[in-house]
């Protein structure tokens, strides 16, 4: 019953059948949530407006979550003793870093060359050139004059479960909660940021993982947050990706197996049926320049460590701020190790966009 519900609507056959992007899911129970929830939705779908099922009236479920979760491009393995030879956090103060690759505005300017090489656009949306383009995305300011003494960067995880290769079960310092606590230390001692760290749980309803409504109640907590903080100007909801179990985002930075990350942005905005109304984002273009900058500045100055930015239809709660971004660190097949030593050039990166180096 539920697959004959399923291929109704558009969603389904880019899920199942499209050829370049393989789904993933997180954990086999996560996926039978996926089912259970859905089913139900999709059967009050088809008795009412047969519409398509891309997209619902609130915020995504799961269903959503995992065509954001999908394996994008191909991966650098590292030798596995590399990984062993590097123990610890030991912080120490940043080193200069030096541009690797020229990447000019002329060749920004060309769009094929920017969408091919900076973004990737999920089947259920759609971009063109008055969204996507260099002088537009370049030329926004996000520049933010530090203050330690009041917050001004919000870390807050929607999915706060999400755990690695290595994690120790019931280790929180082992999930993504423990790797936002690590750049909540690099962004306050070594760059001077007055940083939130909220460690909320959103994605667990009478104890058992239940992503269904993870967003909305990260949501509710975040313009809580927010709300008492107004100095806030940035907002980062860290994740980690999904990705099949034979691939690692892995690469090197500074003799370090590194985790690489990926920009996530929602637009609000469906192939099919046009703006998604009920997710408005008066933030949009804001959002996405502050994806590109941050990714571009990655694609300079560590080359490989960015994955092109994932453009999807719906929202995921970054009208909450202009500069608010969704940030997939790594995936379960990474160690802790790897993934903790990638908020390290993000931190670099997050301070180079901030203090306006970006040309």
């Amino acid at each position: 019953m539920v697959d004959k519900l399923f291929h109704q609507f558009p969603i389904y056959g880019y899920m199942k059948n499209q050829a370049i992007y393989e789904p993933t899911i997180e954990d086999e129970y996560t996926y039978d949530k996926i089912i259970e929830a859905n089913a139900k939705y999709l059967q009050e779908q088809v008795e009412g407006e047969n519409q398509a099922a891309q997209e619902k009236g609130e915020e995504p479920t799961d269903t959503q979550e995992e065509s954001k979760d999908q394996p994008k491009e191909e991966q650098e393995e590292t030798d596995r003793s590399q990984s062993q030879a590097v123990s610890g956090n030991e912080k120490s103060a940043p080193a200069v870093a030096e541009p690797q690759v020229e990447i000019t505005r002329e060749q920004l300017e060309d769009y094929d060359y920017l969408l091919g090489n900076f973004f990737i656009v999920d089947s259920t949306t759609a971009v063109d050139e008055t969204r996507i383009n260099a002088p537009g995305l370049l030329d926004m300011d996000m520049t933010l004059e530090k203050d330690p003494s009041v917050p001004q960067i919000l870390i807050y995880h929607t999915h706060s479960q999400e755990g690695f290769a290595d994690s120790r079960e019931g280790v929180q310092e082992d999930t993504v909660v423990g790797v936002g606590d690590y750049l909540t230390e690099l962004l306050q001692d070594q760059y001077g940021y007055g940083v939130i760290h909220d460690t909320g749980t959103y994605d667990v309803v009478d104890g058992v993982i239940d992503r269904n409504s993870a967003y909305d109640y990260s949501m509710a907590a975040v313009e809580q947050i927010l709300a008492e903080n107004p100095s806030v100007e940035v907002v980062i909801d860290l994740h980690r990706d999904g990705v099949a179990e034979d691939r690692r985002l892995v690469t090197e930075i500074n003799g370090k197996p590194t985790a690489k990350f990926m920009f996530f942005n929602g637009l609000s905005y469906s192939a099919l049926n046009g703006d998604v109304t009920y997710l408005p984002n008066p933030h949009i273009q804001e959002n996405l320049a502050f994806s590109f900058q941050l990714n571009l500045q990655a694609a300079r100055y560590y080359p490989g460590l960015s994955r092109n930015i994932y453009l999807s239809s719906l929202r995921y709660n970054l009208h909450l701020r202009p500069r608010a971004i969704l940030l997939e660190t790594g995936a379960q097949t990474n160690t802790v190790q790897e993934v903790k030593n990638a908020m390290e050039p993000f931190a670099q990166i997050l301070d180079q966009v901030l203090q306006g180096a970006v040309d």
